[in-house]
């Protein structure tokens, strides 16, 4: 254990909990509280199975899972949290218990969205799918070309079906910090139809782009140098709706670039987009569990990345304004979404901003496993 948070500890699960079991007949995964998505990945494509997991695939199975959870096969089969079977999970007065939707099933419902906030987590179960090969890659696009990616989004909002994905962000990437938009793209089906319905993307003129056929497991860790390892780092997060009007993504940028490029905390730091296929992720009521981030609208993630510890109060501050300005100008107006994804939640949220309207009964629920707020850090439930 080491201190990480004043008067606070983190209990590191890994290296010791880290084992992954596949039973492919069933199609479940068990993995280790300490497992990482590249584990998980690995060891059910063995099998030709998947999960809907991270796509940054260094980092832990269980901070992902508890949030939420958003991936490349979230259109096609939900959250990550919709995948969940069941949980071991460590409470604060020591006991031992696992929770699905049939033992524990309050519990089960409370993890689901909030779950650092209730306990450590040991082990996981998903539910696995078949999985086979996926188009995927990354294009670099000149900043000039955004109205025609633009384009392309709408209609992409407009022709998505669940099995396709695209991520667009705006980088200044050193040495030149010169403005570009970054893309991701998914298809998952073969290549001659993937290629078809990004074509009118790739026909814009990408700078760069590295596009094709991959196992599954590899299209995870295509974000993994952007959130390498070292460096201060920031979340924050957003959403927005489509149509948008072209002027206003302008003026988002130009906020947005302007802050990187005075304060020098370009190396890293990022504006994503993640225009993922809503339908299958609204088909589970906001109420179902703690989790009640659905609707029609999409997630912005701001990713910020800096060295020197005397930015950090000016970084946060940048943070809340631009991730406000997003949703004043792109966001959701559905009073039945909270429309603030928890696991790019920065600190200082209100609980009601995250939660909306499960937030009394967590509370609820919080006072009956875990009295004394033990597990406070992630974000205090507790907390007006």
């Amino acid at each position: 254990m080491s201190s990480c948070t004043e008067e606070g500890i983190v209990i590191a699960l890994r290296p010791h909990m880290t084992s992954v079991n596949v039973d492919p007949t069933a199609k479940t995964i068990t993995a280790g509280g300490g497992a990482l998505w590249k584990d998980v990945d690995e060891a059910a494509g063995k099998y030709g199975l998947a999960t809907t997991g991270g796509a940054v695939n260094h980092t832990g199975i269980g901070g992902l899972t508890l949030g939420g959870g958003y991936g490349y096969l979230t259109g096609r089969h939900g959250l990550v949290v919709d995948n969940l079977l069941s949980a071991t999970v460590v409470l604060a007065d020591g006991r031992i218990v696992q929770t699905s939707k049939d033992s524990v099933p309050d519990l089960f419902w409370a993890i689901r969205g909030a779950g650092q906030s209730f306990g450590v987590v040991t082990e996981f179960v998903y539910q696995a799918h078949e999985q086979g090969e996926v188009f995927a890659g990354q294009a670099i696009f000149p900043f000039e070309k955004l109205d025609s990616i633009l384009d392309f989004v709408h209609w992409f909002h407009n022709h998505g079906d669940g099995d396709q994905s695209l991520t667009w962000a705006f980088i200044a990437p050193p040495p030149h910090n010169v403005p570009v938009v970054f893309c991701i793209l998914f298809y998952n089906g073969p290549e001659d139809k993937a290629r078809a319905f990004f074509k009118p993307l790739l026909d814009i003129g990408p700078v760069m782009q590295n596009v094709g056929m991959m196992p599954y497991d590899n299209i995870n860790g295509l974000m993994n140098e952007q959130q390498d390892y070292g460096a201060r780092r920031l979340f924050g997060g957003s959403n927005f709706v489509l149509p948008v009007d072209k002027t206003t993504v302008h003026d988002v940028a130009d906020e947005f670039f302007k802050v990187v490029n005075d304060e020098g905390i370009n190396d890293g730091t990022l504006i994503m987009f993640e225009t993922i296929p809503y339908r299958k992720v609204k088909e589970t009521p906001n109420t179902a569990m703690a989790f009640g981030n659905r609707g029609e609208f999409y997630i912005a993630g701001l990713l910020w990345k800096w060295r020197d510890a005397a930015r950090d109060a000016q970084v946060r501050q940048h943070n809340r304004n631009i991730q406000d300005l997003i949703k004043e100008k792109m966001g959701t107006k559905d009073i039945q979404a909270v429309g603030h994804y928890s696991n790019y939640a920065s600190g200082g949220e209100k609980t009601e901003a995250l939660f909306g309207q499960n937030t009394a009964r967590l509370r609820e629920l919080k006072a009956k496993y875990d009295p004394n707020n033990r597990f406070n850090k992630w974000h205090n439930l507790m907390s007006s």
